[in-house]
């Protein structure tokens, strides 16, 4: 199976579940992340970073009820480690550093937080919630902490129920030009 299938099956397969609060599947909010990027200019890299930030909850056989047991299974890490195999950081970076983003963001922006779904809010809680002042500092010094900081945006806005985006094969043309360019690097 090529990466473009294997991707493309956990997406249409285990994508197709609930999301969060349950208005938007998963496959539906990586679509809607996608189409933001896209609409924003980005990079192929960002905008399958966009699609593909929440591929840890999917590969995760352990995802099922731990948040609501209490559980971050930090799905940034298990999904950032998943697409390693394929893509470089311009792809992983943003998708590991999209939870701290968020804890980033609640940190310096007042505004940020009363924003935030009742799922993030939880989900914030058992992530460590709101960076302290040395750990934004960190964060910001990440190469790639601009592009999760938008991927975080994204990820808030892509939880609407009556969106319509392009299908999942046009965001998979998207994956395969970052692939290509991983492979050629």
């Amino acid at each position: 199976m090529t990466p473009i299938e294997e991707i493309s099956q956990v997406l249409r397969d285990i994508g197709a579940e609930r999301y969060g609060d349950g208005s938007v599947s998963q496959l539906q909010h990586a679509l809607q992340c996608a189409a933001l990027a896209e609409r924003e200019g980005s990079s192929a890299e960002l905008i399958t970073a966009a699609l593909l930030h929440d591929i840890g909850h999917m590969v995760d056989a352990h995802y099922e009820g731990a948040a609501e047991s209490g559980v971050d299974r930090k799905h940034e890490r298990i999904g950032s480690a998943y697409l390693a195999i394929w893509f470089g950081s311009a792809v992983t970076e943003p998708v590991l550093l999209h939870v701290a983003a968020k804890r980033y963001l609640c940190a310096v922006d007042g505004e940020y937080f009363d924003g935030l779904s009742p799922g993030s809010v939880r989900s914030l809680r058992l992530q460590g919630g709101e960076l302290d002042a040395a750990g934004a500092k960190r964060f910001l010094a990440n190469a790639h902490a601009k592009d999760a900081i938008r991927l975080r945006r994204w990820d808030d806005m892509a939880k609407d129920p009556e969106a319509v985006t392009e299908d999942l094969d046009h965001y998979l043309s998207f994956v395969s030009v970052a692939l290509e360019r991983a492979q050629a690097a």
